[in-house]
Order: C-alpha cells, then sequence, then structure tokens
C-alpha cells in the first residue's frame, strides 16, 4: 500500500485591490450604441452582465465621463453590438476615441444599420445585435449602473462560430476557447 501524497498547500500572495477587476471580467467586450439629437455614437464597454432570462435584462455600467453616457441617461435606448475576434483591432480602437469629436462609425470604417425598435443603429460587421431599452436606473446615481431590458436581438447567420475577446485589464485580451458540455438542468 502506498504511503498517501501530502497535499501542497498553497502559498498565497497578496493581491493589490487595483486588479481584483481582471479576475472577475463579466464577459464579453461588446459595443454600445448610442443616438441622441441625430448623432449616432459606438464606444467599447466590458462592464455587463446578464441579470434575467425572459424579458432578457442585462445590468452595464457606462461612465459618467464616456459620451455615451448622456445620450444613453437621456434617450434610454441603446444597441449592444457583439463584435467577434476579427474586429478586435477596432474595438480597441474604439474604446481608445472619444465620441465628443470623432464620427467613430466613419475613423473606424464600421457600417451602421437601422434598428427595428430603437433608435440607435445596429453595427453590421458584428455577428449579434441586440436592441435595448433602459427600464431601470436607481443605481445610475451611485454607480452608473443601467439596467437595460432587450427588446430584438439580430444575429448575422453568414458569422459561424465566431468567438469572442474578453478584457483581462492593462490591454490583454482573451479569445473564446474549446467550449465544453455538462450535463446542466438548465434548458
Amino acid at each position: 500500500m502506498k504511503p498517501a501524497k501530502k497535499s501542497r498547500v498553497p502559498k498565497l500572495k497578496s493581491l493589490p485591490l487595483s486588479k481584483v477587476y481582471q479576475l472577475l471580467e463579466p464577459g464579453p467586450v461588446v459595443m454600445l450604441t448610442t443616438a441622441n439629437k441625430g448623432r449616432a455614437n459606438v464606444m467599447t464597454m466590458s462592464w455587463h452582465m446578464m441579470v434575467e432570462f425572459e424579458p432578457p435584462l442585462v445590468a452595464c455600467v457606462v461612465s459618467g465621463n464616456d459620451y455615451s453616457f448622456a445620450a444613453l441617461r437621456a434617450t434610454k435606448q441603446c444597441v449592444i453590438a457583439i463584435p467577434a475576434r476579427k474586429l478586435a483591432a477596432k474595438v480597441v480602437k474604439v474604446g481608445n476615441t472619444s465620441g465628443r469629436d470623432t464620427d467613430k462609425f466613419k475613423a473606424f470604417g464600421l457600417t451602421p444599420l437601422p434598428a427595428s425598435r430603437v433608435a440607435p443603429p445596429l453595427i453590421a460587421e458584428c455577428f449579434a445585435n441586440l436592441e435595448c431599452k433602459v427600464v431601470d436606473t436607481r443605481l445610475v446615481g451611485a454607480y452608473n449602473l443601467f439596467i437595460l431590458e432587450v427588446v430584438a436581438a439580430w444575429t448575422d447567420p453568414a458569422q459561424k462560430n465566431p468567438k469572442t475577446i474578453h478584457h483581462h485589464g492593462y490591454g490583454t485580451f482573451a479569445v473564446d476557447g474549446a467550449v465544453i458540455r455538462l450535463k446542466s438542468r438548465m434548458r
């Protein structure tokens, strides 16, 4: 009989609190479009999460410093456009540019398409677009957190098995990897 192996007890190292966000990345990097006073804008966003399935509700944080914040607050409408890996360089450029003085659709070669239920445009290059209306602003003042209801959703069937990008902080991104399937009671 073999002697039992001693379990290795890891020696933990303190992590600066400023790096915690890198561990809890909420999902794929998306682009959020808004439209206010006839002018469309697009921004890059990482801080979002599903909060309900039906109707689909999404919580997202839009900084009060972002040009899109005022439009989202005023119109209560947006589109969450989900880009695939092939758009990663453009997504980062969009995120590093202010819409205050730049038409980011033109500057980065993004094609706006009309939405069916909201004023902000869809983005043709993205594999999915979610038309959203703001349904709860109670946490906007404290945390810049909007609750959105998805009122229409679109996918591009020509983009087969798109890989999303995930922000890990400081210019580091991961790309979707292998898919595993495990037994689940969710349908």
